[in-house]
């Protein structure tokens, strides 16, 4: 019972702290002092730009603007600390200086208001770099109370259902989502500095292909027509290179109706490229060197820290076929397993679960996931997958059952999915075939044919290499974030009743 009463008390005070803000609202509005008419503030410095050029602007005016997080009010002067995006920095509020009206409405201001500040930079015999303000400026008032400063926002889920919060109470929430940024800057770059041209592709689609996920659908009322939204970039991207646009790249949101864990979330962002006249090892080479290249842009080193290990992108990425990860790590050599039954046996033996509809490729798959994913810490190229789970590649030419294919694995996570593109029209329909055979077998992530894809690779598509990256993954890497969900500012929630 007492905690039920400490707990009504604690909401009465807090409607009663939301009720003065409301007050102190209105009191300003019907003085005409309403801080919501400001359109504009000029700001001349951020606080970081401040402190790193102290030498040069201490005694200048300057003008910054923030959100007031701390204050302290002593008499005829004050002090409170403002925080703007890359930053904060102290401010030196003294009645003399502003006027007694201007002081009497700061003294009244409330952490988590929006100011506007004029003063001088000095440095008080603390040592504190700090803004004597000449004049402060209202610019918005917050009706609501942040939460306790020393503490922060801690509770995950109010932090990702209330990010615009999470970015005020925690300055490395904000660096991740300006690292973010240049992250993907430093991609862009990248690949226009290797001559590829950044295109858009349709997101709502008569046909979801080219991944194995599930699509949501939806329904174009002007058309009335049911359609899916895009699981992935692949088969208009495809299209282009069919068209002459040798080397194209995409980077785009993808929607899979699927289940949310610390590595998938039902919306993401996927960036697709695909280059002419090159193959699988083509594309090993240009991620290699994308992906220090970013690292060395945005982190300023090839050695990344995550979680308790030291990922060595500097390095030449290890290369291993996924029978061979198999045998190493599991102990079963499928080259030497004749057909699907005797695959079936051994996954018995094994404890590796299967569905009646896998092949022999499909169980080599699940042995893989079982016992050797998990392995992979530094950057490491699994390549040559079984046919099975591979319906859009290129066969290898000396093992028909297994395909020019490989996934990027960093951390034991999949970082991004390669090809040498399949671009025989025969042959691709009858994978599309099988995959229909799959989905009617009871694969909800199976593929269907598309007819104008067809359409396209019997125009003609050159020999191609193809990848996608998960943006998301390799923000996590080089950010040393645990869960996706730190890494988009708006991930996908239950909604609250």
């Amino acid at each position: 019972m007492a905690e039920t009463n400490n707990a009504n008390v604690q909401e009465q005070d807090i409607n009663q702290l939301l009720q003065v803000r409301r007050e102190k609202l209105a009191a300003l509005q019907e003085a005409g002092r309403d801080p919501f008419r400001h359109t504009k503030y000029d700001v001349t410095h951020h606080s970081t730009q401040i402190k790193e050029g102290f030498e040069e602007l201490e005694g200048r005016s300057v003008s910054v603007a923030g959100r007031i997080m701390s204050k302290r009010v002593m008499g005829k002067a004050s002090f409170c600390n403002i925080q703007d995006l890359p930053g904060n920095i102290q401010v030196y509020v003294a009645r003399d200086s502003i006027g007694e009206e201007s002081y009497a409405d700061f003294k009244k201001y409330d952490v988590g208001d929006l100011v506007g500040v004029t003063g001088e930079v000095f440095k008080t015999k603390t040592g504190e770099i700090t803004v004597h303000a000449s004049s402060v400026t209202l610019l918005s008032k917050s009706l609501q109370i942040l939460p306790e400063k020393y503490h922060g926002l801690t509770n995950t889920d109010i932090r990702y259902r209330q990010r615009y919060t999470d970015l005020i109470m925690n300055q490395e929430v904000k660096e991740t989502f300006v690292k973010r940024s240049k992250i993907i800057s430093a991609i862009r770059r990248y690949l226009e500095g290797e001559g590829f041209l950044e295109v858009e592709t349709p997101m709502l689609v008569a046909n979801a292909g080219g991944a194995a996920a599930r699509p949501f659908e939806t329904h174009y009322n002007a058309l009335d027509e049911d359609v899916k939204l895009r699981i992935s970039l692949e088969l208009y991207l495809k299209r282009l290179i069919v068209g002459g646009l040798e080397r194209v790249f995409e980077i785009g949101r993808v929607f899979r109706n699927e289940g949310l864990d610390t590595r998938h979330n039902p919306e993401f962002t996927l960036m697709e490229l695909y280059q002419a006249y090159t193959d699988y090892y083509g594309m090993m080479e240009l991620t290699e060197n994308m992906f220090r290249y970013v690292a060395q842009e945005v982190c300023g080193t090839t050695l990344i820290p995550y979680a308790e290990e030291m990922i060595d992108l500097g390095k030449p990425f290890a290369r291993i076929t996924m029978v061979d990860a198999v045998k190493q790590y599991a102990g079963v050599d499928f080259d030497q397993i004749p057909d699907t039954e005797a695959a079936k046996r051994i996954a018995d033996e094994k404890g590796v679960h299967y569905e009646a509809r896998h092949q022999k490729g499909d169980i080599l798959n699940l042995f893989f996931e079982e016992f050797v994913e998990e392995h992979l810490i530094q950057p490491t190229f699994l390549m040559d997958h079984p046919v099975e789970v591979s319906p859009l590649t290129k066969r290898k030419p000396d093992k028909p059952d297994y395909v020019e294919r490989f996934e990027l694995f960093i951390y034991g996570r999949e970082m991004c999915n390669a090809y040498s593109e399949l671009n025989d029209p025969i042959d691709q329909r009858e994978r599309f075939r099988a995959q229909e055979a799959a989905l009617a077998a009871g694969d909800e992530e199976a593929n269907t044919t598309d007819e104008d894809f067809m359409n396209a690779l019997e125009i003609g598509m050159p020999p191609t290499g193809g990848i996608g990256y998960g943006i998301d993954r390799l923000v996590m890497l080089l950010t040393n974030s645990p869960a996706i969900r730190d890494v988009l500012l708006f991930p996908t929630m239950r909604t609250l009743e």
